[in-house]
């Protein structure tokens, strides 16, 4: 008898509610691999804050090596007022940012999506967001947070110089154009480009390649190009005008986080980080919720666990090529929302409160 391989998870909670949200995703891959005969195997370890109490890094090579040798990485969320005044090299996001590096994953998805059910928690009006649907594609591994020379450095007269290089070669621009135009085939076939071509060259650059890359391979798709400030003003002006965005590391950071509260919670929002496809059609990948640790919460039940369990819908998907079971958790959430469950960052009159772990069960069982 042949011994199939099983596919290896790892789970990395980190910090703050990073633990409580993980674990509902724990009961999601425990209850498919028990009612749908699945082959998922969990491995849990530390990455953030808590590696660094332990072991005097916020990642270890061990965990590291895992990473790399698992069909997909879920990460809560690291970080917290606990380690600010740590070195830089020792700060709890090293390890997201070693991860995001290391394992080459350049491409951030971050969908925003309104769900029908939380239209009145936007602050913008209703008609302005009531059936938003936007994909940003955030290139990850290039630009101001890695380019090379980088520090504080004495100057004269007693002052301190602080370096930043925002760098892009043609590659990692068309790598990540290719991932937004694919993406854009399978929804409204239109791409928005963003970058800052008026007062920076690598913004030229960035235009000018990703035009040529429509232009040669993906002619049947809109593109419109749009400077980054621009972009922001129009989220909010009309943010329904948008289907997929393209657009560079620090702009992808900010504008996502801008559409991310177009739909009323943080918790409500998944993202994915993926690497490219080997010769076998595999890639290495990392999902994680874009909200924060929040440890002003940690430990009282109040976590809204949405925002990663779509994360891990998402790894169905992307990662383990198993979209009817992904639209299946996709479907198990929106019923629960339908219900009237909420936690309380999303919680409104006439709906009922529920914790952390009862909102994960509820979605568990609306799973067909």
């Amino acid at each position: 008898m042949i011994k199939i391989k099983k596919r290896k998870i790892l789970l990395l909670p980190g910090d703050g509610i990073g633990p409580e949200v993980i674990e509902e995703v724990k009961k999601i891959i425990n209850w498919l691999n028990k009612n749908k005969s699945l082959d998922f195997e969990i491995d849990e370890d530390l990455a953030g804050g808590c590696s660094y109490d332990k072991h005097g890094t916020p990642i270890t090579d061990e965990v590291f090596y895992k990473a790399l040798e698992s069909e997909a990485v879920m990460l809560g969320a690291v970080g917290g007022p606990k380690w600010d005044n740590l070195d830089f090299s020792k700060k709890p996001e090293r390890a997201l940012l070693k991860l995001r590096k290391e394992l080459k994953l350049f491409a951030n998805l971050r969908p925003a999506i309104c769900f029908k059910q939380l239209v009145d928690a936007s602050t913008l009006k209703p008609e302005i967001v009531s059936g938003l649907d936007i994909m940003i594609v955030r290139e990850l591994t290039g630009g101001i947070y890695f380019g090379e020379p980088r520090g504080i450095k004495p100057i004269d007269n007693g002052e301190r110089k602080g370096i930043n290089t925002h760098t892009y070669t043609s590659s990692e621009i068309i790598r990540v154009a290719k991932v937004a135009f694919d993406l854009a085939k399978k929804r409204s076939n239109k791409v928005t480009s963003c970058e800052k071509s008026n007062v920076m060259e690598a913004g030229q650059l960035w235009r000018e390649e990703v035009q040529t890359l429509h232009d040669k391979e993906y002619k049947d798709i809109e593109l419109n190009h749009m400077l980054a400030d621009n972009c922001a003003m129009q989220l909010l002006r009309n943010p329904k005008q948008f289907d997929v965005i393209v657009t560079d590391n620090l702009f992808g950071d900010m504008l996502s986080d801008q559409a991310s509260m177009l739909t009323g919670s943080l918790g409500l929002l998944p993202s994915a980080s993926l690497g490219a496809k080997n010769k076998d059609g595999k890639m290495r990948a990392m999902y994680e919720p874009i909200h924060g640790s929040a440890p002003d919460i940690a430990g009282t039940g109040a976590a809204n666990p949405i925002a990663t369990i779509l994360s891990f819908g998402m790894a169905l998907k992307y990662s383990l090529d198993m979209d009817k079971e992904a639209q299946n958790l996709e479907n198990a959430v929106q019923t629960v929302l339908d219900d009237g469950l909420r936690t309380k960052d999303i919680m409104s009159k006439g709906n009922k409160e529920v914790t952390t772990s009862q909102m994960g069960d509820a979605i568990i069982s609306k799973l067909k």
